[in-house]
């Protein structure tokens, strides 16, 4: 087997952003890996983090202005939500998850995440680990009696190819980092179309993060930005930011998670739009 890459860490030093966030940001969309003594990573996987623990979270959501998050269960754990839960245990009140699961998983398993704050499951189409595409369809009927949503990490191209099937699962869709589509492209690629279509039509919340992932200038990712407003333009209500801390299988320069929040306020133009992005549109979908 071919060894999984190792992948850096996050800048150890936020910077508060130049915005003050308003009441209520939430990070709707971060990590936790570790300690890996106690929640090792299985074995079929894309790429090997450092460990990233909830104390350097929490580090960044008090410097950023952040006061609530989604963890969201990476596919270095599979199914094995362990780590993620124990983490929103030690967080609180203040975190909701997103959780991978398979058809084998019960209606028993899924109401005990719940319980502990779970919204959503991740079906995660670009690394290795987790639940095929072929599961979509049963998972999405057991978590439907939830109000659960389906979170997609898809490719552009994917995303085009199973439109008609994503539109008729009995859940809502949250497409992350932006459809990861190359910046360069949007316009252009049908996945786009799709994405666009899909929130236009109430079917699918997206998250402005990850611009890092999509860019294709590099930092400061003046090329997402018309991006991100189309997508704001198309659906201010159904727009949620994360950081995406702490940037994992990124092997670019490590943004800075205050910068991050800036580049969001940037793509916003006002106030309204920044509170539904970083708050209001959060508080609905997880239900803080």
């Amino acid at each position: 087997m071919t060894e999984a890459p190792a992948c850096p860490g996050p800048d150890p030093a936020p910077r508060p952003p130049r915005l003050c966030a308003p009441a209520g940001t939430t990070d709707c969309h971060f990590h936790i890996f570790g300690p890996l003594g106690e929640f090792p990573y299985q074995a079929e996987r894309s790429f090997t983090p450092p460990e990233a623990m909830v104390a350097s979270y929490r580090k960044v959501m008090d410097t950023v202005g952040i006061e609530r998050c989604v963890i969201v269960q990476p596919s270095v754990y599979g199914t094995d939500n362990a780590c993620t839960l124990a983490a929103m245990a030690e967080l609180g009140s203040c975190c909701r998850g997103v959780a991978v699961v398979d058809e084998t998983v019960t209606a028993a398993e899924v109401a005990a995440m719940d319980a502990a704050g779970v919204r959503g499951v991740r079906f995660n189409l670009m690394f290795k680990g987790g639940a095929t595409i072929g599961a979509l369809e049963t998972v999405a009927a057991l978590i439907a009696e939830h109000d659960w949503h389906i979170q997609l990490l898809i490719a552009g191209d994917s995303l085009a190819e199973h439109a008609d099937r994503l539109r008729r699962l009995p859940v809502d869709l949250v497409i992350d980092h932006m459809g990861h589509i190359p910046a360069d492209q949007c316009e252009s690629h049908p996945g786009f179309a799709v994405l666009l279509g899909l929130l236009a039509d109430g079917k699918a919340w997206v998250k402005l993060s990850g611009a890092y992932r999509v860019t294709v200038a590099g930092p400061p990712y003046d090329d997402v930005e018309p991006v991100a407003r189309r997508l704001i333009a198309t659906a201010l209500e159904r727009v949620v930011w994360g950081t995406d801390w702490p940037h994992p299988a990124h092997y670019g320069p490590m943004p800075n998670d205050g910068d991050l929040l800036d580049l969001a306020a940037r793509w916003c133009g006002g106030e309204a739009g920044l509170q539904a992005l970083l708050a209001g549109n959060a508080a609905r979908l997880y239900g803080f």
